[in-house]
């Protein structure tokens, strides 16, 4: 199926690199499917193809919402604009067992290995329901699984269930300082369960985690704030993770983190071999 998908969209590629009619429908089908202009154009250069550039591929973006289009809906942040945010303070309580990112292993900066997770929560409309999100530092892959309510023991059951399959390769999580990581049963619970070890990242320094923010980014563009969640089953996150799993990225000069999760596990059952 992924092959398949693979040979269409290399087909219809034209070799041009401007924005002809038949530039055109290439760009709606990779929108449609939720590529960012970088990344239609680093695909289409990955396959062989010269193309337009991403400035061209966002003008006829906007060009088409002026007109009543709706290609932007399929652009990440729909033209919305960061909100600058002041200085808070730290208000929160002292966790116990505590371990500091500052004591994560400097390897888990390098992105090189499998099983360095990021973890985090999406919260549903007023608060009801969340979904935990996981992902892989150095393959950018994302697990999701929706959870009734936000509490520390429903977070701990689906951070296990999701992961249980990779518990051999992981090796760190590291998380932000919300109640639902910060009780003691539950970080401890699934450093204990998945036999990796535990760290928090510093309160409001959310780029320590900035791979798992970006993520939670993209997956609202599919899960909008405000969703109510009872709208929302299981299959649709399955295949929300899914998608964006097969998202080209630009960090892996394009390729997608399905693709380059296998790398990274065929090299680590290589060592473990020799």
């Amino acid at each position: 199926m992924a092959q398949r998908k693979y040979e269409q969209r290399k087909v219809c590629i034209p070799k041009r690199k401007k924005f002809t009619t038949s530039v055109q429908a290439c760009v709606d089908q990779l929108l449609k499917e939720d590529y960012s202009p970088e990344q239609i154009v680093g695909y289409c250069k990955d396959v062989g193809e010269e193309f337009v550039s991403p400035e061209r591929i966002y003008q006829y973006v906007w060009s088409d919402k002026k007109t009543g289009g709706s290609l932007h809906t399929h652009l990440r942040r729909k033209g919305r604009r960061y909100r600058k945010r002041g200085s808070k303070k730290d208000t929160r309580g002292i966790i116990k067992n505590r371990v500091g990112i500052d004591q994560r292993p400097k390897e888990v900066e390098d992105k090189k290995r499998f099983g360095d997770l990021e973890i985090d929560t999406i919260i549903g409309q007023n608060h009801k329901g969340a979904i935990v999100t996981i992902n892989d530092r150095a393959s950018g892959f994302l697990w999701m699984k929706k959870v009734e309510r936000r509490t520390s023991n429903e977070v701990y059951i689906a951070t296990v269930e999701l992961l249980k399959d990779h518990k051999e390769l992981l090796k760190t999580i590291t998380s932000d300082n919300g109640k639902e990581f910060a009780e003691f049963a539950d970080h401890s619970e699934i450093a204990q369960s998945l036999l990796v070890d535990f760290y928090f990242a510093r309160p409001y320094h959310s780029w320590e985690r900035g791979a798992n923010e970006n993520l939670n980014g993209l997956i609202r563009q599919y899960i909008p704030k405000k969703t109510d969640f009872k709208n929302i089953d299981d299959e649709y996150i399955k295949q929300v993770a899914q998608r964006i799993n097969s998202r080209p990225r630009k960090r892996f000069n394009y390729k997608n983190p399905i693709f380059v999760k296998t790398q990274l596990l065929n090299k680590t059952k290589v060592a473990l071999v020799a």
